[in-house]
């Protein structure tokens, strides 16, 4: 995950409400199935650092295109490559499965939702404590592994009921590697470049570190900047759902992120992205990125939200 840019000041809202219970009239869908994403968030971990070019990589994008396989409508692998300043030759892919939505001979309907994640980790834990650390691969179990928990989860959701508009889930790679952000971001920036022309998503909704065990979501700077209705939207139906302390209606830092490369090329792009993991962030790209420091509950709140604003969209 990227860097904090800065820190803005925005305007409140009600941000009460309570993880406890659902305060509003939600959707006809199926319930999101926290504990079911928490071992997806386990499984992804147990195959080791997913930095390009290792074993782990590998048998991460081989367990997703099989899971996806067998609940999207379609799957495409992406495959590209990329040179670092470094000189490292990185071999990449980004992963699409789409969702309903299609009309005509193939083709896909227009009006379509894109939901993103990084499925990477990164090279190094460089904010790690101990100096000997800090050359180790990140575990990544929030900083990778909890997005892609989520859209699994949304997957099987999306194939037991097919939601009302087309679903674009992209796992995108090279998100991470670094160590500066010329050499991230780097699957985003290929969707962008490769993606045929109006085959653009109406928004899109990236989750980056949405697993913490104390989650709070205030509005990405950029998010509020580029995409402010569709912000309104997510954070709206958040506070309906009874998520409201966890989603509060304040503007945050601005992140330097993957939604950044699509908000720029004009698709309206919210980070859903809690950048404070652990007191003072002090988790954040360290070896302690582990499962437990992560949480099921929180999965279940992202991934509720997420479901919601799917399932309205029309």
């Amino acid at each position: 995950m990227a860097f904090a840019i800065s820190t803005l000041i925005g305007c409140g809202g009600d941000s009460g409400g309570d993880a406890g219970g659902v305060a509003g009239v939600r959707a006809d869908r199926p319930s999101f199935d926290g504990a079911r994403a928490f071992r997806d968030l386990m499984t992804q971990v147990e195959f080791g650092p997913r930095v390009p070019g290792t074993d782990g990589h590998a048998a991460q994008l081989a367990w997703m295109t099989e899971q996806l396989g067998a609940l999207a409508d379609t799957v495409i692998l992406d495959a590209f490559s990329h040179t670092t300043l470094q000189s490292d030759e990185l071999e990449l892919t980004n992963v699409l499965a789409r969702f309903g939505g299609v009309g005509g001979i193939g083709e896909p309907d227009r009006r379509r939702v894109l939901l993103l994640a990084h499925w990477d980790t990164r090279p190094r834990s460089e904010r790690s404590l101990l100096a000997e650390d800090r050359e180790t691969p990140l575990p990544g179990a929030n900083d990778g592994a909890s997005g892609v928990a989520v859209l699994m989860e949304l997957a099987r959701m999306f194939a037991e009921k097919a939601p009302p508009t087309g679903v674009d889930l992209l796992f995108v790679d090279g998100e991470d590697y670094g160590p500066t952000t010329a050499d991230m971001f780097l699957g985003a920036r290929n969707y962008v470049d490769t993606r045929s022309a109006g085959d653009a998503p109406i928004f899109a909704i990236l989750l980056d570190m949405v697993g913490d065990k104390d989650p709070r979501f205030p509005i990405e700077g950029y998010s509020s900047q580029y995409a402010p209705q569709v912000a309104q939207r997510i954070w709206g139906i958040a506070a309906e759902l009874g998520y409201g302390r966890y989603f509060p209606i304040e503007v945050g830092q601005s992140v330097n992120d993957d939604h950044v490369p699509l908000n720029q090329a004009g698709v309206p792009t919210v980070d859903i992205i809690d950048f404070d993991y652990g007191p003072q962030n002090s988790l954040w790209h360290t070896i302690d990125d582990t499962p437990e420091n992560t949480s099921a509950g929180t999965l279940r709140i992202v991934g509720e939200v997420v479901a919601e604003v799917v399932y309205r969209s029309r």
